[in-house]
């Protein structure tokens, strides 16, 4: 039987590791799909240049409406990034007939509902599972594995530059900036860092994880999203202290009256095994009613794992070829006419625990005065730690673990905290969670 030919549209990182994947594990990606796996041709800026994977045999062009609209390929992987023109070629390979596979987390989050809704009614499949955890499959585990779930929460490590930063500010005692910069110096982090250390990439993929586990529209737009540029060194120790860790994390719940849609910096128990997920390594805690919780744990990008990703994808796409696209699995997990319109939580209505940090005068009575503020609130404190004043200071750094408690009240009680005479500057707040 022939082989199932693919248009590339990018041939960098993840496009060069492609090929290299699908000529190397030929033989066994043809016992899988039943079929082989070709590259026919790929668009690249520039055909000349030197590149990591052997293009013989596949025709090169600058023009990637070239691929889109090639009659050989009948799938068509999508590698350029960006969304503007991937939108553009991904909706005109649908309309052409054409299956499609995509790495792209911005796509699928901000455009995916429309680009399913095309395929649903082109009778074509779109394939992402490289769009979130590199080589992790979690997509599939979400989709498939744990159909049978109930799932009721999820949480993960999905920016491998931030966690990078987290940990190296944790093990080398540096601070943001100088963490940051190493990062770019190894090739973590771009040279403009904003979608990484902002959070703007990991809300992408909780995007796409949420609609999947709850079988709600994408909702990029209603996702809770703050960075980890605020960071210091010393909440990173205070928090190692007191038993926990500093995770940049998604966080997607399914609570009583909607759903919580969280990217933000958390502290968890040291014990949980994500807390010691480091560098640039990618974790996702996934708990089911039936199954319980799960971590689905590997490398969040480079060019095989990646890689790994799109050809099992492709592998599914080949498979699923011949068969009614009545039955095929769902882009989202649920049967499109059943996804659901659960309102997303504003963060004000999220509960969570507190990790607090203020600079008070040191003078018996200012604990009172705090504590009193979390008593109007109906905050319960669950631990206090006061260090001593340094030489020549007279105010004492106070760091405070409070019970879960609705974001609003907690916001109040900052306010309050804030205007006390005792009390200088602002408040350090990063919220907590047990993830049990």
């Amino acid at each position: 039987m022939e082989p199932v030919k693919v248009g590339l549209l990018g041939l960098g990182t993840v496009g060069g590791g492609t090929v290299n994947v699908l000529s190397r594990n030929a033989e066994e990606i043809t016992r899988r799909a039943g079929r082989g796996i070709q590259v026919c041709c790929a668009a690249t800026r520039d055909p000349h240049k030197v590149r990591s994977c052997n293009t013989e045999g596949i025709w090169l062009t600058t023009n990637p409406h070239e691929v889109v609209t090639d009659p050989q390929a009948e799938i068509i992987v999508e590698l350029m990034g960006g969304t503007d023109l991937a939108r553009t070629l991904v909706l005109k390979a649908i309309a052409e007939g054409k299956h499609v596979v995509t790495a792209n987390k911005a796509l699928i989050a901000l455009y995916g509902n429309e680009i399913f809704t095309a395929a649903q009614k082109a009778g074509v499949m779109v394939a992402f599972e490289a769009a979130v955890g590199g080589g992790i499959p979690i997509i599939k585990a979400l989709r498939e594995g744990l159909a049978g779930n109930h799932i009721e929460w999820l949480a993960g490590i999905i920016n491998g530059t931030s966690n990078f930063i987290l940990t190296e500010m944790r093990d080398k005692g540096c601070d943001f900036a100088e963490a940051l910069l190493d990062a770019q110096h190894r090739g973590y982090a771009e040279a403009n860092p904003t979608f990484d250390v902002e959070g703007i990439d990991a809300a992408h993929k909780l995007t796409i994880l949420a609609s999947i586990a709850f079988g709600i529209p994408l909702q990029f737009e209603q996702v809770y999203t703050e960075g980890i540029g605020g960071m210091t060194r010393e909440d990173i120790d205070y928090a190692g202290q007191l038993g926990y860790r500093i995770k940049h994390l998604g966080i997607a719940r399914r609570v009583v009256g909607g759903i919580e849609l969280r990217v933000h910096p958390t502290l968890i128990p040291y014990r949980r095994l994500i807390a010691n997920v480091d560098g640039v390594m990618n974790a996702i805690l996934v708990k089911g009613d039936a199954v319980g919780p799960t971590l689905y744990y590997g490398p969040g990008a480079g060019s095989d794992p990646t890689a790994s990703a799109v050809v099992a994808d492709l592998v599914d796409v080949v498979r699923a070829l011949t068969s009614d696209p009545e039955n095929r699995v769902p882009h989202l997990a649920f049967q499109p006419h059943a996804l659901a319109e659960i309102p997303i939580l504003s963060m004000e209505e999220v509960k969570t625990a507190y990790y607090l940090r203020m600079r008070a005068v040191d003078r018996p009575g200012v604990l009172a005065e705090v504590t009193r503020v979390f008593g109007d609130q109906s905050i319960s404190i669950e631990a206090i730690l006061q260090k001593e004043p340094a030489a020549g200071e007279n105010h004492v750094p106070i760091i405070i673990l409070t019970q879960p408690v609705l974001e609003r009240n907690m916001n109040e009680a900052i306010r309050r905290i804030e205007a006390l005479k005792s009390i200088e500057g602002s408040v350090t707040r990063i919220r907590l969670e047990t993830l049990c």
